[in-house]
């Protein structure tokens, strides 16, 4: 594609953004920045779940990934359904009751003050790496298409999206992030449909003959039930309801939007829609995928070896026109539906679980959010840089096997609060939580040698809270007859 045309794209994409944030933050204070003001519709909410959710992980790696892996994702999706069904039901209700703006809060009023701000900790960690490996994404696109052929280095346009994420999120909040995600979560969905279809076109498929052939591929295989395979059914539906549980339970980004409806029963019937939609389009992202390679065996097109390349390269390179300019609008949307909302997710727990600003004056509350905003921007851009250097693997693999380690602590930690009426030694949490990661590394490494063959994929996510649960028990008591337990 002609570097001129993406530029003028992309030009005209963040204008759109920052025309929406200025009309959103009019009048806007922290508390708009933090809840806006709950007072959002639960299914503007829902939709811009979407395009959180979903990120340049999403649109590159699972269309690439259906090559060596066919639908086998779609059994964690799966999984994913049963665990927005405990958030909707069992954490929610508990985040609303306590009328929380982090949901980390609900920590210290369980075990105390160092289980709220390691809990805090591990998030901060966890979302800064995921994000930035999701902004790192559409960074690369974006970098092939337009800034290679200007002589832009790498660490310069990643520079420049993040200066352009923080300008139309700086003011409004989680207020304009609602309104932008939305209108992103359109363009994403948008442009796998017609994705898909320009493709069927190309191979001169009407709709019954696209799902027929899709469906008679060897990239339509969902269910895989070898027990040393990664891709066997229980593990990756196990996996699926722990990873919803912590990616969007107990993830302050994903809460945030949430606990920004009127009511828990909104919120409730927010999280119902949001399950339906995101479960079809990454349904339609599968079979995206199963097209691409399709096409690209028809046409003697050679695959690349990096599986997130393929869907690039294609829609930039083979296509033509209206493709390319459908998949930079998807990329940059996913990727920024995403971005934008993990940096105001980032900058409101920090503001609220370490400046603990909530009891400040407005002016002072706004100068703090002002200068932790642009912190995290910075962590972005180290983070991305560093990511860049050293990464070797698929991304989606590379998130979820950090999410693993990062949030294997707060599924233990939530999990011992809810299920148990056990005080703890505060004090030794931070301990546990730092070694549980640890420990899981170290079994993971040897599973193999001690479990028959047995190898860990994103179920270490579960055996990390296993392990955080088991050394909390470890520092915990039994709680007297007449000791409050906190909620």
């Amino acid at each position: 594609m002609n570097p001129n045309i993406a530029l003028t794209i992309l030009i005209a994409y963040f204008a759109m953004l920052i025309v929406v944030s200025w009309y959103t933050a009019r009048g806007a204070d922290t508390n708009t920045f933090f809840t806006a003001n709950r007072q959002t519709p639960w299914y503007l909410v829902a939709f811009a779940m979407i395009g959180t959710s979903l990120s340049g992980v999403t649109f590159i790696s699972v269309p690439g990934a259906v090559g060596g892996k066919a639908f086998s994702y779609f059994q964690v999706i799966l999984g994913n359904i049963v665990g927005y069904y405990v958030i909707a039901t069992v954490l929610m209700p508990l985040y609303y009751r306590m009328n929380l703006i982090s949901i980390y809060g609900y920590l210290e009023k369980r075990f105390g003050f160092w289980s709220y701000k390691t809990g805090a900790g591990f998030f901060l960690l966890a979302r800064t790496i995921g994000s930035a490996i999701r902004l790192y994404i559409a960074a690369g696109v974006l970098q092939i298409a337009i800034f290679n052929s200007f002589g832009i280095p790498f660490e310069v346009s990643v520079a420049i999206t993040i200066l352009l994420i923080w300008l139309y999120t700086f003011k409004g909040g989680v207020k304009t992030i609602i309104v932008t995600d939305t209108l992103q979560t359109t363009f994403l969905v948008t442009a796998v449909v017609l994705t898909i279809i320009l493709i069927s076109r190309e191979l001169g498929l009407g709709f019954g003959e696209m799902v027929s052939t899709i469906s008679q591929s060897d990239y339509s295989q969902i269910f895989f039930w070898d027990a040393n395979d990664p891709k066997n059914f229980f593990k990756q539906f196990i996996s699926g309801v722990f990873i919803a549980i912590v990616m969007t339970g107990l993830d302050q980004d994903l809460m945030q939007k949430n606990l920004t409806c009127k009511n828990i029963g909104e919120a409730q019937k927010n999280m119902l829609w949001f399950t339906v939609t995101f479960s079809i389009v990454v349904f339609l992202f599968l079979s995206l995928g199963a097209l691409l390679y399709i096409y690209a065996n028809s046409k003697g097109i050679q695959t690349p070896v990096k599986t997130d390349d393929l869907y690039p390269m294609l829609a930039l390179d083979h296509f033509g026109m209206v493709v390319g300019i459908t998949f930079l609008l998807g990329i940059t949307a996913a990727t920024y539906a995403s971005s934008d909302s993990a940096l105001t997710a980032l900058t409101t727990s920090f503001c609220i679980d370490f400046m603990n600003v909530e009891g400040r004056p407005e002016t002072e509350r706004a100068r703090i959010k002002h200068w932790v905003h642009i912190g995290f921007s910075v962590l972005f851009f180290v983070v991305i840089v560093i990511f860049n250097r050293l990464n070797s693997q698929d991304v989606v693999t590379a998130v979820f096997d950090l999410a693993g380690y990062t949030y294997g602590p707060l599924l233990g930690l939530y999990a011992f609060g809810m299920f148990t009426k056990r005080p703890v030694r505060d004090g030794w949490v931070p301990l546990i939580c730092l070694a549980s990661p640890f420990l899981t590394l170290y079994v993971n490494n040897h599973s193999a040698e001690w479990f028959n063959g047995y190898k860990f994929g994103f179920e270490r996510l579960v055996l990390n809270g296993v392990i955080t649960f088991m050394g909390l028990w470890a520092v915990s008591r039994k709680k007297t007859v007449n000791e409050p337990v906190a909620a």
